[in-house]
């Protein structure tokens, strides 16, 4: 069972409906908001506007691509009750393209991109290790579309450039491959991999020259193709796709602008996704240890985990007071206020959640007039005077 599953399931994070469908509960939805405000801002930074596009597509656009019956995995095929055929949506190319050829009528109205995060559905034939591979899912998709291919190709490397920032927001280090384009389609592609054990897919890397790729694409050679150097294989999780596309849905849905000379071209076309429920999943594989998950603070659910120990009014009543205080500074705070519950039993679910900031209130700690502080990711504990409370926990944030 992976790491990630094991302490989502535990934690309470997650819980499964049925195979590949899990419910997101309000501490995994929190996590899935802080991961999404991450994606968007990044999203945003490179000018991209942003959409929501339906579930329910039109099988006619399907056909226009040619890929109602040939995606893979198989769509997800359904009849309204006036026996009309839909699907439901497993990427959006084809939606995105006949909302832009639609608009664009001249090389003046390119280059823009659109990008959304929504649900997908993918028909998969098996749904393995919890949130890694699943069959609905929360994802970003963004498009871009452009006139020319030196400013399309421009743009995809701006784009690989946010995918690392948001990765490392996200507590992870990510390498970029050579990768297959599948039935998405187009002549360049490249995944961004997490070297993982538990990872399905299988990369080759250069440690000279950064050359990396996945096995599918340029099967079990030995050698680095650009400086010959013997590579390394190392299983990996895939995080992010982008792929290149170039006419390719412009052509087949006839989505077209016209050049400064009143030419008729083909818009260039890029998409990059990003799978939500997965890159959590990710985090918590690379960052977590024996006792639970050990949140990035970016994607926390909460910034400070407040435990309160005993059932002495005054522990309590401090307990409390600081927690309303932190709460008006803005700052996210989960108060274990549990009298059923042990101090083992407290530290146990804390360290299982893995909030970045643990407090601790007891009559110990007031006798000093103080309350204990520890990072999630340090064993070292302090205290600290209650009254420059505020200051500390402004610093440590």
């Amino acid at each position: 069972v992976a790491t990630s599953h094991k302490y989502l399931i535990r934690g309470d994070f997650i819980e499964q409906s049925i195979s590949g469908v899990y419910r997101f509960l309000p501490l995994g939805f929190l996590v899935l908001q802080k991961i999404e405000k991450v994606i968007r801002e990044e999203m945003l930074k490179l000018g991209a506007q942003e959409v929501y596009l339906p579930t329910f597509q039109n099988k006619s656009l399907w056909q226009e691509s040619k890929r109602w019956n040939s995606m893979d995995p198989p769509l997800f095929k359904l009849k309204d009750r006036h026996n009309r055929e839909l699907a439901l949506g497993s990427t959006h190319e084809e939606e995105m393209v006949d909302i832009v050829r639609k608009r664009v009528s001249s090389y003046q109205d390119l280059p823009f991109s659109l990008f959304q995060i929504q649900n997908k559905f993918r028909n998969e034939m098996r749904a393995t290790g919890g949130l890694l591979r699943t069959r609905e899912f929360m994802m970003k998709d963004l498009y871009s579309f452009h006139s020319n291919k030196k400013d399309s190709v421009n743009f995809y490397e701006k784009v690989k450039k946010s995918y690392f920032k948001i990765f490392k927001r996200c507590g992870l280090e990510s390498v970029c491959v050579k990768a297959s384009s599948g039935t998405i389609g187009g002549n360049l592609s490249h995944e961004f991999m997490v070297i993982l054990d538990v990872g399905e897919d299988t990369v080759l890397l250069c440690p000279k020259c950064n050359y990396g790729a996945n096995i599918e694409l340029i099967g079990r050679t030995k050698k680095c193709p650009q400086c010959k150097s013997p590579l390394k294989t190392k299983k990996a999780v895939e995080v992010g796709h982008v792929f290149y596309l170039g006419a390719k849905y412009s052509k087949a849905m006839n989505a077209k602008y016209k050049d400064k000379d009143g030419k008729e071209k083909f818009i260039l076309m890029g998409c990059y996704g990003i799978g939500l429920p997965r890159l959590m999943a990710v985090s918590v594989e690379v960052n977590s240890d024996k006792k639970g998950i050990i949140w990035p603070k970016q994607i926390a659910p909460f910034q400070i985990h407040l435990i309160s120990l005993g059932s002495v009014l005054r522990v309590r009543q401090k307990a409390e007071k600081i927690y309303k205080d932190l709460q008006k500074q803005n700052i996210e705070i989960l108060y274990d206020d549990r009298e059923d519950k042990s101090a083992g039993e407290k530290f146990a679910d804390c360290d299982l959640i893995g909030i970045p900031i643990r407090l601790v209130v007891s009559g110990k700690t007031l006798n000093k007039n103080s309350i204990e502080l520890k990072k999630r990711n340090k064993n070292k504990v302090r205290l600290i005077k209650i009254t420059n409370l505020k200051k500390n926990v402004e610093k440590i944030i």
